[in-house]
């Protein structure tokens, strides 16, 4: 590991020294890859596009945070900015200088990235249930438009996955270049990301699940990490030795923030599946989603410009950090109540808002 290290190292000092006129841009691709633009921005408006394609992608980034979360509890990552005022290798103190920035200090271990494993796994959701959706109106059952549906079928394919591969590459050079990820973890972060997308392809139970099963999963997912954890205690291995690092090596101690740690995903990723299941379950999505406005272009476009000016507002909210017990429990109340937001109450405000100026639409 020594020389994977040595060699992401020399990678993010050429990008430091040779591209420090792209930082603006190298910042805004990381917050592109932040898993919580997943809950405040995609999701809001793929879910009233479709309602399995916004389902799914829940399912997805929850899932996949938390094998992330257990990945980096076993494979014990360095980040770039701690490891390299801790190892010996460099003779000269010079030569291991790394810039920081204000989003590079999270605190937990740095294998795989957190930011391109929910990024991939998400864009793979989208590329992919567009596909899907440009394939059945693109292919026409009439001979004479055969060939010509294929072509846009296959242009439009192209367009998609070389925006998702230049979005996940911009987005994994972007971690590196900040020093908070090696190349290799960025690089094991899109893979897996995209596996497990994968995976749900082929999960069909997610769509019609009951508030039941979603507890259920819930309970298993928390269940399993803590368990886990407490394991790896048990074992005299600290699960929580990056935070140390991070706060002892972190050049400015406001760039740490609490929303950074292990159990901080775990209970924002929880919260969101649990706030998905009550609404999805609830008798305000049935009444305002699942009738005549399934199909209502106005309402869906109502919904999801209401979706996202109220939940910007709403990630404006900053959680006190006074007390970690306090703050995972209020991140996690706060994460339920966005799904909730998202798939019943603004839906069913919108709907008797439409009823109150047109009876006939609702």
């Amino acid at each position: 590991m020594d020389f994977i290290h040595t060699s992401g190292v020399l990678i993010i000092q050429h990008l430091q020294n040779n591209y420090r006129e792209y930082n603006n841009f190298f910042s805004f691709m990381s917050i592109v890859g932040d898993p919580r633009n997943i809950f405040y921005v995609y999701f809001p408006l793929w879910f009233h596009l479709n309602h399995n394609v916004g389902t799914k992608m829940i399912w997805v980034a929850v899932v996949g945070d938390w094998f992330n979360l257990i990945f980096k509890w076993i494979l014990y990552g360095q980040r770039p900015y701690w490891w390299v005022h801790e190892t010996h290798l460099f003779q000269n103190s010079s030569k291991s200088h790394l810039d920081q920035f204000h989003i590079t200090c999270e605190t937990g271990p740095g294998s795989p990235s957190g930011h391109a494993m929910g990024s991939s796994c998400v864009w793979y959701v989208m590329v992919t249930s567009a596909l899907a959706f440009a394939r059945s109106r693109f292919y026409i059952k009439t001979s004479n438009f055969f060939f010509v549906c294929f072509c846009r079928f296959h242009l439009v394919r192209s367009i998609l996955w070389t925006a998702f591969w230049v979005i996940q590459i911009s987005v994994c050079i972007s971690r590196v270049f900040i020093a908070t990820h090696f190349p290799h973890q960025v690089v094991l972060g899109l893979v897996i990301g995209m596996l497990v997308a994968e995976a749900f392809d082929h999960i069909t139970w997610i769509y019609n699940a009951s508030l039941k099963r979603y507890l259920l999963v819930n309970v298993f997912l928390l269940s399993f990490a803590i368990c886990f954890y407490l394991l790896l205690k048990l074992l005299d291995f600290d699960p929580l030795w990056s935070v140390a690092k991070a706060k002892m090596w972190c050049a400015n101690p406001d760039w740490i923030h609490l929303d950074t740690t292990p159990f901080a995903g775990l209970c924002r990723n929880l919260g969101a599946l649990f706030g998905l299941g009550l609404a999805v379950n609830s008798e305000m999505f049935i009444q305002s989603c699942k009738e005549k406005n399934s199909c209502n272009a106005v309402f869906k476009l109502l919904c999801m410009t209401a979706n996202l000016t109220i939940l910007q507002l709403f990630d404006l909210i900053k959680m006190p950090n006074h007390s970690e017990a306090l703050f995972y429990v209020l991140s996690f109340c706060k994460s339920t109540s966005v799904p909730v937001g998202v798939v019943a109450v603004i839906p069913y405000c919108v709907c008797m808002l439409i009823k109150d100026d047109e009876r006939k639409l609702c």
